[in-house]
């Protein structure tokens, strides 16, 4: 039995797929916990994973090891740190992540957390450890100081308990993402304006549509644009390697969705002189959260660049989803802050600033 005073951190059961949860009381703890967060940040759950979701998350897959842990003071549920392990490549690379409820902040629980979660992390051999936490853009916008972006562009504020938290912990800034809204429905002319506007450019291209499963004649294709997307889009200083992607892990990623529930709508340019998938856009949408849908990748391989590609991709999809899934209210995007030209194609397309996410790198020595 646990001391009453003393931290008690064990690993997390996970429900088989489909379970309700009921006899899984570490899952469900730190599935309200995340709730939690998610309301006490935003007031909404639209970037929040639901249950079936984080079910099919935390089970992990060949590609990548998932390890969750829950921490308790006696009967209380306190805390959460989590450990991702990618299997095929970034093999020297370890996700962290570490949450403590709002009534045990301010007692070093968080601390022994991180370090609980990074002894897992190096007991892989893992010497490159990564970490994710976003901000209201209203706790970003003329704070100071701010702790600047080591390889990206832009900072996050020094005085944030998030911020100091990583900095405290040995983690440097090395990247800083933008996230945006888009309110919708988007008016049918507005979106004809932007399409006519982009297509002079894009002679010799055209642009395709799939739900949820990619066609099987233009799978391998879609492969290769996955691969690229692990690389092309601005990492900054992160520690990355490319993604090796076929067929069979576009079809298991694809199978996963639809166990969490999740449908998703693809918008894609093909280049006509080869018949092969240049450019694509990913939407998800989920039941449980309606009014909310999520941007994934969205991607232009880069030799096809300059052709206003991304705005016809982004512009067929919107309407795709708009169609699909009438309830919904707005869409969630994320982008590199140096990424000017994917931002810009967010503008004018109406998106609005919304938050700051923070990329945190730690190389263990």
């Amino acid at each position: 039995m646990p001391q009453p005073h003393a931290l008690a951190i064990s690993a997390v059961v996970i429900p088989p797929s489909g379970d309700g949860g009921k006899d899984f009381r570490d899952f469900t703890d730190c599935q309200l916990m995340r709730t939690g967060h998610e309301l006490e940040t935003w007031g909404d759950l639209d970037r929040g994973y639901t249950f079936a979701e984080e079910v099919e998350h935390w089970r992990g897959n060949e590609y990548e090891a998932r390890l969750l842990f829950v921490a308790r003071l006696g009967s209380e549920t306190v805390g959460m740190c989590s450990v991702t392990l990618p299997l095929h490549e970034n093999t020297a690379t370890a996700g962290i992540n570490v949450l403590v409820a709002p009534a045990f902040r301010r007692r070093g629980l968080g601390r022994q957390l991180l370090e609980y979660a990074e002894a897992v992390a190096r007991g892989r051999n893992r010497t490159s450890l990564d970490g994710y936490f976003e901000l209201p853009a209203r706790l970003v916008d003329g704070a100071e100081p701010l702790v600047p972006a080591k390889s990206g562009a832009g900072g996050l504020p020094a005085a944030e308990p998030s911020t100091a938290f990583a900095v405290a912990g040995g983690y440097e800034l090395e990247q800083v993402e933008t996230s945006s809204r888009l309110a919708l429905p988007v008016h049918p002319d507005r979106l004809a304006e932007l399409e006519a506007a982009a297509a002079v450019h894009a002679r010799g291209y055209t642009v395709l549509g799939w739900d949820d499963a990619c066609p099987e004649e233009l799978v391998d294709s879609y492969a290769d644009l996955n691969a690229r997307m692990s690389t092309d889009v601005p990492t900054a200083g992160l520690n990355w390697e490319t993604e090796v992607w076929d067929a069979a892990r576009v079809r298991r990623n694809e199978q996963t969705l639809e166990r969490s529930g999740v449908q998703a709508a693809v918008s894609a340019a093909v280049h006509q002189d080869t018949g092969q998938l240049v450019g694509y856009s990913v939407l998800n949408w989920r039941p449980e959260v309606p009014a909310a849908v999520l941007q994934q990748d969205t991607l232009v391989s880069g030799d096809h660049r300059g052709r206003r590609l991304g705005m016809l991709i982004k512009v067929a999809n919107l309407r795709r989803a708009q169609a699909r899934w009438p309830e919904a209210r707005s869409v969630l995007t994320w982008n590199a802050s140096e990424n000017q030209h994917m931002l810009a194609i967010n503008i004018a397309l109406g998106f609005r600033l919304a938050g700051y996410e923070g990329e945190w790198q730690k190389r263990l020595g």
